[in-house]
């Protein structure tokens, strides 16, 4: 039988009895979107936190002005929420959206908090989780201030060589904070060094 891939990916942070797994794998949602669909859009409120089995997605802010702001990319392994809607049932700050046919499985907040109650371990999970994408934004705030949108590109690549591959070069670009010419430019520059 092929392991659950969420099941796989737990099993690196907390050990969960047989019986654990099977009343998790109970309380999840199977869910398949198809590329460009919302998984949550700005405003509504986020129902589920999501944990991407294939696919990739992007988070992003929309403004006033219809333009894009790309806050994150995820992929397989890899959650995607506005976790701030989710937690505090508010309207969402973030629309998340396929880049690819992605499959996913979803948690409910009824479901979190009755899995936690049940399997308390699964609250130390989560906390890693949070405090991962907690720490990732913080050092992605200092790189806005702090980094050439070069250096910023260069860490990208480094960071998420297959994601580089996979999304678009103005997602990039919308990712980093500049325009796609600009991304352009300084990647045929690091082709000449």
């Amino acid at each position: 039988m092929n392991k659950d891939p969420l099941l796989g990916y737990i099993s690196t942070y907390v050990k969960l009895t047989a019986e654990e797994e099977t009343l998790l794998l109970s309380k999840v949602i199977y869910r398949s979107y198809l590329k460009d669909q919302y998984i949550v859009q700005q405003g509504d409120v986020c129902k589920s936190i999501n944990f991407i089995t294939s696919g990739c997605t992007k988070t992003f802010y929309m403004n006033a002005k219809g333009q894009e702001h790309i806050v994150s990319f995820s992929i397989e392994d890899w959650w995607t929420s506005d976790l701030g809607s989710f937690i505090n049932k508010t309207p969402a700050d973030f629309n998340i959206q396929c880049v690819e046919n992605t499959k996913l499985i979803q948690f409910t907040n009824e479901n979190m908090e009755e899995l936690y109650e049940k399997i308390p371990k699964l609250e130390r999970l989560f906390r890693k989780i949070v405090e991962r994408a907690f720490i990732s934004s913080q050092k992605r705030i200092i790189r806005n201030f702090s980094l050439s949108a070069k250096e910023r590109y260069q860490i990208f690549k480094e960071t998420y060589p297959k994601i580089e591959q996979r999304v678009p070069q103005y997602m990039i670009a919308s990712y980093l904070g500049i325009t796609k010419e600009f991304l352009s430019k300084i990647k045929s520059q690091l082709l000449h060094h």
